[in-house]
Formats: C-alpha cells, sequence, structure tokens
C-alpha cells in the first residue's frame, strides 16, 4: 500500500476514533443529563416541589413571648425557633464559613474543588475532609434521608441533595442559606437551631453572641456530642480553637486577635438546658399550654388542618411581664425559704406526730397512703398488674432518687413512702398580679418549684378563702348606698335564723364590744361581728350574686357563713374580683395573651379584654377606702411598721379555719396582687394564730414583691393615690376617727 493511502487511512481512523470518543462523550453526557433529569423529576424517588423548597416544613417551637419581648419558654417537638440573618452576630456567619465550607461565596451550591479533593482522597487512601456544602448540608436537614440506606441508595440520595442544592441556591440569597441552616442545625443538650443553642448555652440571643462564643458554636454542629462544651470541654475548647484557627486563614480575623481568643477558657456558667421544667413562669408555661392545645384543636390554617403547638412556630404574645416574674419568684423563694419554712421546722420540732395536727395515726396513714395512689410511680406498677401488698412494699424499698430543697435540689436515696412524708412539711405558695385597668396577668406563681410540686395553685387550687371574702360583704353594703366606710354599727353578737329554724353566731376577737364601731374600724380588724350583722341584712344570696358580677364562678354554697370565707375559691378568681376596686367598678376578667402570629409574623388572632360593670364607681372608691384601714391600722399595719411603705395601698388579709390557709390581697392604682399560703394538706399548718395568720405568712412575700417592683424604675408603677369619682355633693372624706385612735396596734386576722 502506497504511503499515501496509508496516510488517507491513518487519518480516516484519526476521524473515527475522534467521532467515537464525541459519541461516548455525548453519551456519558446525555446520560448523566438524563439521569440527572429523572433524580429531578423524582423517578427514582420523591424529591422536593418547588412550594416546598419556598416554604420548608421543620417542627419549629412555639414561643411564648413576654410582654417586654422576652421568649419565657417553649412547646416543642424540637427545641427550635427561627431567626434571620439581621439577628445573627456578625462573628456567626463568618465562623460557620471558616469551618464548614471555606467557598461558600463562591460556589452555586456544589464545591467542585472540594469534590475532586475528595475523589482523590479517596483513590490514594489519604481522605482529607467532606465535601459537603453548607447549601448540601441544608438539604440534607430540611428533606432527611431516612434510617438504614443500602450504599446504592445513599449515593443516589446524595445526588438528590445535590439538585436540591443548587435549587436552595437558585431559590434563596447567601444569606437566608446561612440562617436557614443555623435554623435547622442540632447542637446537642436538646437545643434546635442557633437561637435554641445561644439560650442554651449561654443564656443570649444570637445577636450578642461574641467571637469566641460563636466559634464554639461554629465547631459544635460538626458533632453535637463529641464536641458538647459541657461533656467534653477540652475537646471542644480544641475544637472552638480550630474554628477561630481557620477565620484567621480566612482573613475574618488577624493572627494576634487568633492569638488572644483563643486562649480565653470556655464559661459554661450560665448553661441551662430548657425545658417545660425550668426558666421563667413555669406554672404560667403549663397553665397556656391547656388553654393552647384546646386553642389549636379548633384553628385552622388556610388548608383547613389545625395548627399543632409543638410543630408550627407559633409566637405567643403574653401579658406577662418578664420583670415583674422574676420579682414575684423571687419573693416566694426568698420569704418561703429563708425565713417561713425553717420557722415551720422550728416551731413543729420535737412534737408528736408532726408535722400533722391532731390527727391520729390511721388518720395520718390515710392521707399518706391517699397521696401515694396520686403518684405517677403507683399508676404505673398498678397498670403493670401489681397487686396491692406488692405496690405497699415496693413504696418501702429504698430507690435513689432526687428531692426539693430550699438550698438546691438532693441527691439521695430513700423509700419512696418517706419522700410522700418528707413533702409534707413544705409549706406552699402562689402569687398572681394584674394590672387593674388592663386585666393583664403580669406575674403567676402558682408553687414552689415546679419541677418537683407540679400543682398549680393560682388557676386549678380552690382553697377556704377566709377574710379576704368580707369585701363582696362590705361591696354590697356600699353599693345600696345608706352606709359609707364611716357609718357606725353596734359591736354586739348577731344572731342568724338559719333554714332549719337553729341560730349561727360567729366568734370574734378584739377589743370594744359593746362599742359602736365604724365599717372601716370593723373591716381593719376582720370584725365577725359586723360581717354576721351585715349577713343578716342583705343574705347570702345577694352577697353571692356580688361575687358573681366581680368575675367569681366557683361554687358558693347560700350560707351565712360565706360572710366568714368558708368556700372554696381560685387565686385567679379573688385577684380577678379585687382588682375591680381600682378600676372604679368595673371587672375585667384576668387576661393571659395578646395575640398569637404564625411562624411568618402574620397576626392568626387578637385578644380583647372582658369588661362588666360591676358597681358603681363611687362604691368602688368606698371599697378603696374601707380597704385602706386594712393597712393603715388593721391587720396589714405590718406594711408600714415593718416594711416601711408610705404610699396608699387598699388591702385584706385572710386567714381560715385552723390557719390552714394564710392570704393577702393588695390593692395599687396599678397593680393588684394576691398571694396565698398553706400546704397541700390542710391538716397540716402553724398551730398558733400569730404564726399562721395571713398578715405573717402572705403578707410578707407581697412586700418583697412590690419593693423590687417599685425600685425598678422602667415598670413606670405609681406610687400615688387612687383617683377620686366625680360626685358633686357627696363628701369623699372617710378619714374616720376610730381608724386613726387605733394606729400602731397590731391585730390579730382570725377566720
Amino acid at each position: 500500500m502506497s504511503n499515501k493511502k496509508k496516510k488517507t487511512k491513518q487519518k480516516h481512523n484519526g476521524s473515527k476514533a475522534i467521532r467515537n470518543l464525541w459519541i461516548l462523550f455525548g453519551s456519558v453526557l446525555l446520560l448523566v443529563v438524563l439521569f440527572f433529569t429523572l433524580v429531578a423529576t423524582g423517578v427514582f424517588g420523591t424529591m422536593p416541589t418547588f412550594e416546598e423548597l419556598e416554604n420548608p416544613r421543620t417542627n419549629l417551637a412555639t414561643e411564648i413571648i413576654s410582654a417586654d419581648g422576652k421568649v419565657l419558654g417553649t412547646y416543642y417537638i424540637e427545641n427550635r425557633s427561627n431567626v434571620h440573618y439581621s439577628e445573627l452576630s456578625h462573628y456567626m456567619p463568618e465562623a460557620l464559613i471558616s469551618i464548614e465550607d471555606e467557598r461558600f461565596t463562591e460556589h452555586s451550591g456544589i464545591d467542585e474543588k472540594a469534590l475532586f479533593r475528595v475523589a482523590f482522597g479517596v483513590l490514594t487512601g489519604r481522605k482529607k475532609g467532606g465535601g459537603s456544602t453548607i447549601t448540601q448540608q441544608l438539604a440534607k436537614n430540611l428533606f432527611p434521608r431516612g434510617e438504614n440506606l443500602s450504599t446504592p441508595k445513599l449515593v443516589l440520595r446524595k445526588f438528590q441533595e445535590w439538585i436540591t442544592a443548587t435549587k436552595l441556591e437558585h431559590n434563596y440569597s447567601k444569606e437566608e442559606i446561612i440562617a436557614m441552616y443555623l435554623n435547622t442545625v442540632a447542637f446537642g443538650h436538646n437545643a434546635y437551631g442557633i437561637r435554641s443553642a445561644a439560650s442554651t448555652f449561654f443564656d443570649k440571643s444570637p445577636k450578642d453572641l461574641n467571637i469566641e462564643e460563636c466559634a464554639l458554636m461554629a465547631g459544635v454542629v460538626n458533632a453535637p456530642t463529641r464536641f458538647s462544651p459541657v461533656r467534653n470541654p477540652e475537646l471542644s475548647l480544641g475544637r472552638r480553637n480550630l474554628v477561630l484557627k481557620k477565620m484567621a486563614e480566612n482573613g475574618f480575623i488577624t493572627l494576634a486577635e487568633y492569638d488572644s481568643i483563643s486562649q480565653i477558657p470556655l464559661d459554661m456558667s450560665h448553661f441551662s438546658v430548657k425545658d417545660h421544667n425550668s426558666g421563667q413562669a413555669t406554672y404560667f408555661r403549663e397553665f397556656l399550654r391547656g388553654y393552647l392545645t384546646a386553642w389549636a384543636d379548633t384553628t385552622f390554617r388556610a388548608d383547613g388542618t389545625p395548627y399543632n403547638i409543638y410543630r408550627d412556630g407559633l409566637r405567643i404574645y403574653t401579658t406577662i411581664d418578664s420583670r415583674m416574674q422574676r420579682y414575684a419568684e423571687e419573693a416566694v423563694k426568698e420569704f418561703m425559704g429563708k425565713e417561713l419554712q425553717p420557722m415551720f421546722y422550728n416551731h413543729w420540732k420535737g412534737q408528736k406526730n408532726a408535722p400533722f395536727s391532731n390527727l391520729t395515726a390511721d388518720e395520718i396513714d390515710h392521707i399518706l397512703e391517699t397521696s401515694m395512689k396520686r403518684t405517677d410511680r403507683y399508676r404505673v406498677l398498678k397498670n403493670e398488674g401489681m397487686a396491692w401488698d406488692s405496690i405497699k412494699a415496693a413504696f418501702n424499698r429504698p430507690v435513689p432518687m432526687r428531692i426539693f430543697s430550699w438550698k438546691g435540689p438532693i441527691d439521695t436515696v430513700m423509700t419512696p413512702m418517706d419522700s410522700i412524708r418528707y413533702y409534707k412539711w413544705f409549706l406552699q405558695a402562689s402569687l398572681v398580679s394584674i394590672e387593674s385597668h388592663t386585666g393583664h396577668v403580669k406575674a403567676y406563681v402558682g408553687g414552689l418549684d415546679y419541677r418537683f410540686f407540679k400543682y398549680d395553685h393560682v388557676t386549678k387550687a380552690r382553697r377556704q378563702v377566709g377574710s379576704t371574702f368580707k369585701p363582696f360583704l362590705y361591696t354590697l353594703a356600699m353599693q345600696e348606698g345608706e352606709f359609707t366606710p364611716c357609718t357606725k354599727i353596734p359591736n354586739i353578737q348577731y344572731n342568724i335564723q338559719l333554714e332549719d329554724g337553729q341560730f349561727w353566731s360567729p366568734g370574734n376577737s378584739g377589743s370594744g364590744e359593746g362599742e359602736e364601731i365604724t365599717l372601716k374600724y370593723a373591716l381593719a380588724q376582720s370584725n365577725n361581728w359586723i360581717s354576721a350583722y351585715l349577713m343578716k341584712r342583705f343574705g347570702p344570696n345577694a352577697v353571692i350574686s356580688m361575687a358573681r358580677r366581680m368575675g367569681v364562678e366557683s361554687p358558693i354554697e347560700a350560707v351565712p357563713a360565706i360572710c366568714l370565707g368558708v368556700c372554696d375559691l381560685k387565686l385567679i378568681e379573688m385577684v380577678g374580683a379585687m382588682s375591680t376596686f381600682a378600676n372604679q367598678g368595673v371587672y375585667i376578667k384576668p387576661m393571659f395573651i395578646t395575640r398569637i402570629e404564625d411562624k411568618n409574623g402574620n397576626v392568626i388572632e387578637r385578644f380583647s379584654a372582658e369588661e362588666s360593670e360591676a358597681m358603681s364607681e363611687l362604691t368602688a372608691y368606698k371599697m378603696l377606702e374601707l380597704m385602706k384601714g386594712v393597712v393603715q391600722s388593721g391587720t396589714g399595719i405590718r406594711l408600714s411598721s415593718l416594711y416601711g411603705f408610705t404610699n396608699p395601698i387598699a388591702g385584706k388579709t385572710g386567714t381560715t379555719q385552723n390557719n390552714s390557709d394564710g392570704y393577702f390581697m393588695g390593692i395599687t392604682p396599678d397593680l393588684t396582687t394576691g398571694v396565698w399560703v398553706g400546704a397541700e394538706d390542710r391538716s397540716v399548718h402553724f398551730r398558733s394564730t400569730k404564726l399562721g395568720q395571713g398578715s405573717h405568712t402572705a403578707l410578707p412575700i407581697w412586700a418583697l414583691y412590690m419593693k423590687k417592683v417599685y425600685a425598678d424604675k422602667s415598670l413606670n408603677i405609681s406610687k400615688g393615690d387612687f383617683q377620686k369619682p366625680y360626685a358633686p355633693g357627696i363628701d369623699l372624706n372617710f378619714d374616720c376617727d376610730r381608724i386613726d385612735d387605733v394606729e400602731g396596734t397590731e391585730y390579730i386576722d382570725e377566720f
């Protein structure tokens, strides 16, 4: 064959080879395009839709937000709340990009250089670093892979995440992707998302995190357990400093800054796992949970499905003020833990059957067994089919447990029955404070510590209210027009005939028997004879009707003895009713929520006050003057003599049978606050009225709370006097002489 023919053949063969290569390349490219098209269209498995990319579904915690903008707590499956990029510390994106995706701002979801590095590492056995971008990790977080995938399925899933990542890059800005990633990632310790993590680890908002805290957060996301600053502080510190080094290498900080900041030790002094047992307003949050669950079941989204408080990221704007809530919790803890409970221990020291009063051993055993049957431990054993004798035996075997003490939780070993008896010693307390002119509940303390005492004494418990019921009776008298605070009544015993023909007459304490005394003096001294006189005059049904107009809904038996407070009412009812006096006679049902928003800030529902006129403005003012006497010279005089209050305060103390319950209701122009103190069992109490009366057990908590409130000038709580009504021709001077005569005397507030 000639050279010419050879060259022609070689040229033909070369062209054919090139053509074959192009055909092969085109075929591979076509297959790749076809493969990715099939993946993108969901042939190999479901892919997120455009709508899902625009509105990715994650489990978002519902936030409970105070009136002053603080997050009190959350309801969640995952403790996660979204933040916008503008709510992040500027160090946070820098730290995250430095350690997770250095070329984040350069790629469009897939980092080709990182992929080649990974491929080279796999082939050479020198694997160094991962190839996933922040956007790919976001895709995986938003649309989880599932568990126990086979290798082919895992590879396919990786391709699906690549496609999803490019779609995310197309739909969102880099800043939005950073924020979305930080919202979806887990940081450990039940903290999902940067907002929850910042709160859990540092008790801060994301905006307030400093550079070393941002570096720590960015380092933790890679392996939350391994790099936990709580469980593995040395590893965590090393990881944080690696992030700082990367930040220096990427030009976000200088080497000098790295050298300095890397020497700062970890500070986890503010670390606290956030759950329903911890944080502020725990009793209030649990009360709200029940209300919101019912609300969500009957409130629907645009697609017709009901809201879910654990998944939908709702924002519940409440009336609670976080500052006042803190002062209320501090006041309860300070007085109960440091003064009243130690006093109670000393009072019962060495007494037989303590702390139960006048009970036999059999009666005490019955109380303890009844309490045993209310425990979760008992219900579990009973549901397992265990016999009664076996359950009792189990309750008398020592087990490890954590118990409450005022010095902090104690880890110990004791029998469950001994723990039940241990808890019987504790006096409980509750407080609720309402803004008088709006009905907004500003502080809510349902008990000592929600971790150990779940029962809410604000909205669940009904207890005898003692003399705090007397203002309903006096209000009725003032409303009828013929009585004023200075009206005088003979201080003698009055008999009331009952339906069965018998006569009822209460006992009384104090001086002045046979004299004429003013109603102001009578209420100040909690005089029972004058209460009986008024009850005889108006009758139980009229008094109950007045209580109903002032918001009391609990059952009340129509008997004369209600003038002494034998009925069981809720603290929230009593405080709501008392606030009517400061609101010029208009009752406002206590409000807990102002509005509810969805995760995007759209208002779902607004709440407004429920108001009704309960009495005239003049009657309300008369009652305030009457109740001022309680504080000026009656059973509430300790507010001035011991605690130094000089501003106008209307109040009423209350003490029930055997000193089982102590109350103080305090009213100022801006706030109406009620406090209750008593044990879980009514048979547990002080044995003397001097120690057990409301002025000794409940009033000090009110005083400590209000001192803190007044000291906080940002709250703008007035120390002024109550507004006088416009009443031409009516003398509104109720400074009765009898009150002045007895000023400075301490009185006993009896049932």
